[in-house]
């Protein structure tokens, strides 16, 4: 049972939290529609493993998991996780650098912590990184704003249905654990969803002067994570390490290539 502690942030949102181990600190954040209870059960990445030995700081993202959120699309945009996350390192008392993973809209968290903060960070690993930086009429982006408004539409219920009658990722079409049941708050769902679709990473020459060493993992077939975000980033920000999975085996290695990036 994984002991588990709260912070209030200056908003009255609720962050669900876990701070345990010795050594130095590791951080974990994950992605939209997830939590951390979500991310273990779909057994690709094993931050668990990776505490060995280390100070594991993992929580939920707010309105996600056992975190409260309200109904406004701007709390989750990705600068204000990213206040989130400097805050709770405050909150959790961790005072030096930490080697901070985060999928998604954790991996964009902890690129605007990082570039607020820099001195909080030792090295970051960047998992699924979002499509950024669209222009033009027809986004990818716009899939976060028609499933909200679906969502509004249909109800929250309904659109759970639809959800797990879905098809998986090809990636992940002979893996049964990697169709995940969202777990968000219903109520702030569709808040949730048009705050990522009004987010994008940060600016290309603001990521060139980032100083941490930098892994950028990446899987195949994912339309919402695509590889370009990934090849961008690791072209922009100067040492960084790219890594393309294109089977289930090859994202379960993330998990010791994580870890031995970390120990370096």
């Amino acid at each position: 049972m994984v002991a588990e502690a709260l912070y209030t942030t200056p908003d009255e949102v609720t962050i669900a939290y876990e701070v345990r181990g010795d050594g130095r600190p590791f951080g974990y954040a994950h992605g939209i529609l997830l939590s951390r209870a979500a991310v273990r059960e779909l057994g690709l990445f094993d931050i668990d493993a990776i505490a060995a030995d280390r100070r594991l700081l993992a929580y939920d993202q707010r309105g996600h998991g056992r975190s409260t959120g309200r109904s406004k699309p701007a709390d989750y945009r990705f600068e204000q996780a990213a206040d989130d996350l400097l805050d709770l390192l405050d909150a959790a008392g961790i005072d030096e650098p930490i080697d901070f993973a985060g999928s998604s809209l954790g991996a964009a968290a902890a690129l605007y912590a990082a570039l607020t903060a820099p001195h909080r960070f030792r090295r970051l690993a960047l998992l699924i990184p979002p499509v950024a930086w669209e222009s033009g009429p027809h986004q990818l982006r716009q899939w976060y704003f028609d499933t909200a408004d679906l969502i509004d539409d249909i109800g929250a219920a309904a659109w759970r249905r639809q959800w797990a009658d879905a098809p998986s990722l090809p990636i992940f079409a002979e893996y049964p654990q990697g169709k995940f049941t969202p777990d968000v708050d219903d109520v702030v769902v569709s808040s949730a969803l048009r705050g990522a679709g009004l987010s994008d990473l940060p600016e290309p020459a603001k990521l060139a002067s980032l100083p941490h060493p930098t892994l950028i993992l990446a899987w195949d077939t994912d339309a919402l994570h695509p590889v370009s975000t990934a090849q961008r980033l690791a072209q922009l920000i100067p040492n960084s390490t790219l890594h393309i999975a294109r089977t289930v085996d090859d994202v379960k290695t993330w998990t010791q290539r994580t870890a031995d990036f970390f120990s370096g």
